[in-house]
Parts: structure tokens; sequence; C-alpha cells
């Protein structure tokens, strides 16, 4: 008794019609074949672009069924605790710090200055 063939999936679907649409376009236009046989050499040379493209996109290793039984058979772990391990003051590590000076020339920048308008009319 015989297998059924495996239906293809989507991404392979997709890859191959955009592979043959694309590559057929390509061609036509930079060939500029107008003559039948000219045409008809370019859609089965893309036609078997898109198949080449199809069959090597990578298959879904499993199935989400065969996910989820395997992973309801598997043996349930200790429980973890999401508390990070005790650490000593030995093992911290003493971060330095910069204090840059304040620079002279911008401290007299900032101070107020006095405005000067013109007086009346």
């Amino acid at each position: 008794m015989s297998r059924p063939m495996p239906r293809p999936t989507v991404a392979q679907l997709t890859y191959g019609s955009a592979t043959v649409i694309c590559s057929a376009l390509a061609m036509l236009l930079l060939s500029q074949a107008t003559s039948p046989p000219g045409v008809a050499v370019i859609v089965f040379a893309a036609f078997g672009l898109g198949l080449l493209v199809a069959l090597t996109v990578p298959l879904p290793g499993r199935a989400p069924e065969q996910v989820a039984s395997a992973a309801a058979s598997a043996p349930v772990p200790a429980a973890v605790s999401a508390a990070p391990p005790a650490r000593s003051p030995e093992d911290r590590i003493p971060v330095q710090r910069t204090v840059l000076a304040p620079d002279p020339v911008t401290q007299q920048a900032r101070k107020a200055h006095p405005v000067r308008e013109p007086a009346g009319p």
C-alpha cells in the first residue's frame, strides 16, 4: 500500500509561487522574447525554478500535536527558585565613579547678565 503524498506547506506554496512569477517576469524582460516557443521555454524554466525553490524550503520539525504529547509525557523537573543565588559582600565588584568638576567658563556663562533694553521713544 502506498503512502499518500504530503501536502505542501504555506511557505512552500508562497516561495514557489513568488519564484515562478518573479523569475518569469525577469527572464521575459531580459530576453525580450516575443515568439511563442521562446515564451514557452521561459515559462517552463520559471516553473522548474519555482518547483526547485518550493522543494528546498525547510519543512517544520514536528507537528504541534506531537510536541504537546511529548511535553505531557516528559518528567516534571523539581521546582526552581526564581531568586538569584546569595552573594557575599566579597563577590561584589566595586564601581568607581568619576565626578567631573564644573567648568569655570561654563559657570561664568550661567551667571545672570543684566539685560539692556533701549529706553522708550
